[in-house]
């Protein structure tokens, strides 16, 4: 049992779950009185973990030759769970997420979990071994979590800020991942396989810093309060020190990680204060 749980890897989909009510908060705040049904919350948490799932599994799944290097410890690659019962699993999870979007009354959610289905099948089939474009729908794809959150409540410009600043750390933060797994990469053709790890590391530094320029604009358009600027500064702080640690690629993506969910919290207290 504890093999089938830690091949969600749940603490990552509990942690993309929490994009659902953190939309809400930082679109209403802390006023009850305000918020839509909490029903519609729960709804997407629960499509938001379980496509998450899915993905992870499936992800394990079409990775498990090459886990056998990078990720011997993985339940597929140590043998504690069989491909076929996983390759299953995931579908499980994916359906549950296309089945609970369809209580939710609004047609761009259901759009949006098969657009996502649709962009996480092809990376997994084909567009992961083709390196940047692979790193891109991965980003496309951390972005409409927050999309798809806007859109139960029917707002969407304030998630698409946060989803593009997410997608952009996102980015930089699967190219590390890239610079990491080149031993273990022997089938795909990764961006730092094909021009080297110095120049991935300059092509991550300008998409990091790109997101760090880009973070005040709630501030700047009224949109959040200076709570918010002064807590994201912070993540910005945390994301720049990140560039120093690229050759050291596992804590440089942790760290990069870490970034990503002050800069969460810094969205989640806007809405607060």
């Amino acid at each position: 049992m504890k093999h089938l749980i830690k091949i969600l890897r749940p603490i990552n989909c509990i942690l993309a779950s929490f994009s659902v009510p953190i939309i809400l908060i930082t679109l209403y705040g802390m006023d009850t009185a305000e918020w839509p049904s909490l029903s519609l919350t729960a709804l997407g948490m629960i499509i938001v973990f379980s496509f998450t799932a899915g993905g992870n599994i499936l992800n394990d799944y079409v990775d498990r030759r090459v886990d056998k290097i990078n990720h011997p410890h993985r339940p597929i690659p140590s043998g504690k769970i069989a491909p076929k019962q996983a390759l299953a699993y995931s579908g499980l999870m994916f359906s549950i997420s296309l089945v609970v979007s369809l209580f939710i009354p609004n047609l761009l959610t259901k759009i949006i979990v098969v657009m996502a289905l649709v962009l996480m099948i092809s990376y997994e089939i084909k567009l992961k071994k083709l390196g940047l474009s692979g790193n891109m729908t991965i980003a496309a794809l951390t972005g409409l979590v927050f999309i798809f959150s806007g859109s139960i409540y029917g707002s969407l410009v304030l998630p698409s800020i946060l989803a593009l600043l997410a997608g952009l750390a996102t980015l930089g933060r699967e190219i590390v991942k890239d610079i990491e797994d080149m031993r273990g990469d022997l089938d795909r053709n990764t961006l730092p396989m094909r021009i080297g790890k110095s120049r991935s590391g300059i092509i991550v530094a300008v998409v990091i810093i790109s997101a760090v320029i880009l973070s005040p604009i709630p501030y700047i358009y009224s949109m959040l309060p200076l709570s918010y600027l002064i807590t994201v500064a912070f993540a910005d702080i945390i994301f720049i020190y990140s560039l120093t640690l690229l050759k050291q690629p596992r804590r440089a993506q942790r760290t990069i990680k870490m970034a990503m969910g002050l800069a969460l919290v810094a969205f989640l207290i806007g809405g607060i204060i």
